[in-house]
């Protein structure tokens, strides 16, 4: 990953890989100050930053027709947004929106289900195929628990689009803790999009600006990820091994059609229905 290592050098510079700390459990964020009461750990309003990861839930998704149908209400969305986050979605809409529809799902696929560097599954940056990110996984589908939601065993729940629904819908401050806890590899993502010119790069920078400012530890962490890549230990994850990865990720086969891994939604993203307990 020596191009991106020089990309975070370029957008970090000074930053050293030196005395770099552990990544964390996968679910909780360690030295981090309390947010204030009703506001995120950036300081904004939680309902702004519930709006941003809504919007951003779904148009980081695959851009099929219903997608395409609900950008309007989308923007009617962001509108209500401060300027820092309209900068960056409102485009993001804008490039999805304008688009040949086959082209921008072609595209979609190639940024996201053909690149490890692409990969929206929050865990294999921090952890990549190791026991670790099996316990990290097993730690988010508890927080998922705990706030009444219950996920299938056959899925993982550390997809992008699911940990912001979450967010955005149940449980603010469950979903801040697993973002800022695999802050690295959304960051990777981020400078990763941008560098490719890619329409969905204002989406994740909105998300990341959701979150507080990077400190060097923070900064460390990513130009370690991009130098030397996640872990590569591929042994038993307890339930979320290598089966469990995402097909492109185990090179397995895509629909010709689609160009989404065979038995995956469009795009290859999981679908993990979200069920409230008792109902």
């Amino acid at each position: 990953m020596g191009a991106l290592a020089r990309l975070v050098e370029r957008a970090f510079p000074g930053v050293t890989t030196s005395g770099r700390e552990k990544a964390g459990d996968g679910s909780g964020v360690v030295g981090r100050p309390r947010a204030a009461e009703g506001r995120s750990l950036a300081g904004d309003p939680l309902e702004v930053t519930r709006a941003v990861w809504a919007a951003a839930s779904w148009l980081i998704d695959y851009p099929g027709d219903d997608l395409l149908t609900r950008l309007a209400t989308i923007k009617e969305l962001t509108a209500t947004l401060p300027e820092r986050f309209r900068a960056h979605l409102d485009p993001a809409i804008d490039a999805i929106g304008s688009g040949d529809p086959f082209e921008l799902r072609s595209r979609y696929v190639d940024t996201f289900d053909t690149r490890r560097r692409g990969c929206l599954h929050l865990t294999y940056f921090s952890y990549g195929d190791t026991r670790k990110r099996g316990l990290a996984l097993v730690r988010i589908k508890e927080t998922y628990r705990r706030a009444g939601l219950l996920i299938e065993d056959t899925e993982l729940p550390d997809h992008l689009t699911v940990v912001l629904e979450f967010g955005a819908a149940h449980d603010e401050r469950g979903a801040e803790k697993i973002l800022l806890a695999n802050r690295a590899g959304l960051e990777l993502l981020r400078l990763h999009l941008a560098d490719t010119d890619s329409p969905w790069h204002g989406v994740i920078a909105a998300v990341c600006a959701t979150l507080p400012a990077l400190d060097g530890s923070d900064r460390e962490a990513v130009r370690a990820l991009a130098e030397n890549g996640p872990a590569e230990e591929m042994v038993g994850l307890d339930g979320y091994g290598a089966d469990d990865m995402p097909p492109i990720l185990r090179g397995d086969d895509c629909d010709a059609s689609t160009g989404a891994p065979i038995g995956a939604s469009p795009g290859g993203r999981p679908q993990i229905p979200l069920t409230v307990k008792g109902r």
